[in-house]
């Protein structure tokens, strides 16, 4: 599970931007939350709004450049433990509006959690060279972190728990050592870490092409939870079938008492965005899994895009502590009874081209309070109040238009 991710100079984001998961000490909805013991609750779900520019996306792609970069190597290599489900690397760009940045590396630091640790991960890469990199354990409820490696440009130091396992130090400047040891060896830290960052699941249906990569299987169970849910969002649909010749899917629906087929490519877009979303979806489910989704509302109704959030939202459901991470320009969603003042997060640009990160629950209102959790989330939003959005203000003071 994700608690933390914080990077710079990446993108649009010249300073240290971070994103939390962890739970703040709110009296709503606090029986979504995902509990450990002896640990700190856990967010099932965040969603960034903002205007076009403000750097929502280019969020979810540094925590994708961070992910693909310590899992690609190991999945050419067919090293990986889990089914790696990524979109294609991103590349580390620099923030590229100042000169001193150009020449710094762009950092990421992650903290995760697993069932009996959390890692703290750190990754700094400059002009596709690492540069630093480090990996730190802490049992859950313990109170220091034990050094797993730490390096510093060619120079690695291992920590106790691998040091006497006879390894090479010796790694590619352009190759994480933690990918070089997922790659070399069967060290059992580093093989946890490994199967956190494979289990990471990122999609972007700002891409059209995603709606047409299924992960449908044949399978009678997996069918019929893919099936209950479609109907359950109100999409009647009876059965599919996988036609290996044609490379075809079909979607049957009883009509009068009569069965009809209609291809794949004949649904609509929202139909076919959830067919393509859903199995995506379970997966994170049943297992566990991180899902970072770019435009989850693109061609989805509001209210279909409320269900996806409730299923993570919903303890009964979500038992294995799946999260999902998402962009939105849906302002229907932007509500007290869908999320919680922690969840909703703003990114937008500031003075200086630079984007900025914040949460609903960092921002003060006049008198120093917090907004409270009854307000009109979307309505404030609209009317300025959660930071300066000119294309919005334009519209409702009804602009400069001479």
């Amino acid at each position: 599970m994700l608690c933390q991710f914080s990077f710079k100079n990446f993108k649009s984001y010249r300073d240290e931007t971070v994103f939390d998961f962890q739970a703040a000490t709110l009296p709503e909805f606090a029986d979504t939350l995902i509990r450990m013991e002896k640990c700190g609750d856990l967010l099932p779900v965040g969603v960034i709004y903002g205007p076009n520019g403000g750097g929502k996306t280019n969020l979810l792609q540094a925590l994708s450049c961070l992910i693909s970069t310590v899992v690609k190597p190991i999945h050419d290599l067919e090293k990986n433990r889990l089914n790696v489900i990524l979109q294609e690397r991103v590349a580390c760009v620099p923030f590229l509006f100042n000169e001193d940045s150009v020449k710094e590396p762009s950092e990421f630091q992650i903290y995760f959690r697993t069932a009996q640790n959390e890692f703290r991960y750190y990754l700094a890469i400059l002009r596709e060279e690492i540069v630093a990199e480090s990996l730190y354990r802490k049992k859950i409820g313990g109170k220091k972190p034990a050094r797993i490696f730490e390096r510093e440009g060619e120079e690695i130091i291992l920590g106790p728990s691998i040091s006497k396992s006879n390894i090479n130090t010796d790694v590619n400047a352009k190759m994480p050592y933690l990918s070089f040891l997922a790659i070399n060896y069967n060290l059992p830290v580093i093989s946890e870490v490994q199967e956190w960052f494979e289990s990471c699941m990122i999609r972007s249906y700002a891409n059209p092409m995603a709606e047409f990569q299924i992960m449908l299987s044949e399978k009678e169970a997996f069918k019929e939870k893919i099936l209950c849910f479609l109907n359950d969002m109100g999409i009647d649909i009876d059965d599919y079938r996988l036609d290996s010749e044609e490379k075809q899917l079909y979607l049957k629906r009883t009509i009068h008492g009569k069965g009809y087929e209609l291809p794949f490519h004949y649904e609509s877009d929202g139909t076919k965005k959830l067919i393509a979303a859903l199995p995506v979806i379970l997966l994170a489910m049943y297992e566990g899994r991180l899902v970072i989704i770019d435009e989850l509302d693109a061609k989805l109704h509001p209210k279909l895009l409320r269900y996806v959030i409730s299923l993570f939202k919903n303890p009964g459901i979500n038992m294995k502590g799946a999260q999902l991470l998402f962009t939105s320009h849906d302002m229907s969603t932007m509500k007290n009874t869908v999320f919680r003042r922690d969840e909703i997060w703003f990114a937008a640009e500031n003075q200086e081209h630079g984007c900025e990160l914040y949460s609903l629950y960092e921002i003060r209102r006049e008198d120093n309070e917090r907004v409270n959790y009854t307000a009109a989330y979307d309505k404030q939003y609209l009317e300025g109040r959660y930071g300066a959005d000119p294309y919005l203000q334009n519209m409702l003071n009804g602009g400069d238009w001479k």
